[in-house]
């Protein structure tokens, strides 16, 4: 809470928090030191400033809208995600990774005979689909990063 009061000496009009009252202070206009009064417990009101407010005035008016007939969606539902489509089939969806690395021995690249191997086994009639994809890696030998590639089959399986 503040209290209101004036300068004596220039009539500048001063405001200060309640709790400061009986202090000395030098106005800030004049430079004139002034004791800081008490509130006048006939002028203070205590006010809600949520009641005061210009929103807790305004009355409004809503009204909900009825309809008789169902609504319609204003947002379309996606289609399915791979997983619910390969469920519903007698075959659970599968996903196997083939990473280049994986395949190297003693310096010779397998990447290609190890892929076709896998799709070889599966059969052409279940694979879902076949993504090429490309990753970096810590070598541990040479402690630098590299990159290379693999594959990522989905399958039904």
């Amino acid at each position: 809470m503040d209290v209101t009061f004036v300068c004596p000496n220039c009539r500048q009009e001063l405001e200060a928090d309640a709790t400061l009252a009986g202090t000395q202070i030098q106005c800030p206009a004049c430079g004139h030191r002034i004791t800081i009064p008490e509130p006048d417990p006939a002028t203070v009101k205590v006010i809600n400033p949520i009641a005061s407010s210009a929103a807790a005035r305004e009355e409004k008016h809503f009204s909900v809208p009825v309809h008789d007939t169902p609504t319609e969606a204003l947002i379309q539902k996606p289609p399915p995600p791979l997983e619910v489509t390969a469920k519903d089939t007698e075959k659970k969806m599968r996903v196997r990774t083939i990473r280049r690395t994986d395949c190297m021995e003693l310096g010779h690249d397998n990447f290609d005979k190890v892929v076709s191997e896998f799709l070889a086994k599966i059969g052409q009639e279940n694979i879902i689909s076949i993504n090429t994809f490309a990753y970096t890696h810590l070598d541990i030998g040479s402690q630098k990063l590299l990159t290379d590639f693999g594959v990522m089959i989905v399958f039904k399986g």
